[in-house]
């Protein structure tokens, strides 16, 4: 069935705008990472002084070198180079995330949609540089090269499984750096019970070094579940969130190749959009 002619659709008629609001800006620091990590700092930090015990009591420099060693060595050993410099590279990206608006990304979809309506998919070609997202550019760009639905579809979709096993694997260098480190700690900890049993005839000195080789036990629980677990599945709900977003650009981009209605295509992929976009 042929396309409606121009003349039934007048908001087709409408031009595109010459260039964009920006999709994504960079957010100056992430609030809620920062009060988390202030707030569980505290706690910790509270909890001991309630104890009666000084703080300068945990600052064991043998204790930091087994634990903190330790597990970069144990993650090292675990964990290619390449994937673990892209992992952390993926942590000092969540101080300061993107944020994609997907409205705006919506409405610009939308734009494509009503101009292949006009001049047919080949007529998007020269406009497909202006989109401010990527992965917007690559699958129209796809759309217009795909023969069939389904092989647009099935790129996509493979494209989205690479991105998503990508984040998987830099969560999962966490995970892995996470689950060593408190047997790391309980190292540290044996380590420091030796040290006492050599001085076992001093009781004073033994008392206190009983207490001080624990110190690297709370070393290792402390790294895992206050630092490396926490970021782990942050990367996760981050890789989730990018994960959706492209999820709608697929959509939108076969809804252009089919040539959909603007105002059906929109209202499909509204169901994208959150009722708040502050999470």
């Amino acid at each position: 069935m042929a396309s409606p002619s121009p003349a039934f659709i007048p908001e087709l008629s409408e031009p595109r705008q010459a260039a964009p609001a920006p999709l994504s800006r960079p957010r100056p620091l992430d609030l809620s990472m920062l009060a988390g990590i202030l707030v569980a700092l505290a706690a910790t930090a509270a909890g001991i002084a309630f104890t009666g015990v000084r703080l300068n009591y945990f600052l064991q420099p043998v204790g930091v070198l087994i634990v903190v060693g330790g597990t970069l060595g144990v993650t090292l050993i675990t964990t290619p180079r390449r994937a673990l410099v892209h992992s952390l590279q993926r942590v000092a990206g969540l101080l300061r995330p993107r944020t994609t608006d997907r409205a705006a990304l919506i409405d610009e979809i939308i734009s494509f949609s009503k101009l292949a309506r006009r001049k047919t998919i080949l007529g998007i070609e020269t406009e497909i540089g202006q989109s401010n997202h990527a992965f917007l550019r690559d699958a129209l760009t796809l759309a217009i090269d795909a023969r069939t639905r389904d092989e647009l579809r099935a790129t996509l979709e493979m494209k989205l499984r690479l991105r998503e096993r990508q984040g998987d694997a830099d969560a999962k260098a966490l995970e892995v750096a996470g689950g060593f480190a408190p047997t790391i700690g309980v190292l540290g900890t044996v380590v420091g019970l030796i040290d006492v049993l050599r001085q076992f005839s001093n009781l004073s000195s033994v008392a206190y070094g009983i207490g001080t080789a624990f110190v690297s036990t709370i070393y290792g629980l402390a790294l895992a579940n206050l630092v490396l677990l926490p970021a782990a599945n942050r990367i996760r709900a981050s890789v989730a969130d990018v994960f959706e977003t492209d999820e709608m650009i697929v959509e939108g981009a076969l809804g252009v190749l089919d040539g959909m209605h603007p105002a059906l295509l929109s209202e499909r992929l509204s169901c994208f959009l959150r009722e708040s976009p502050n999470r």
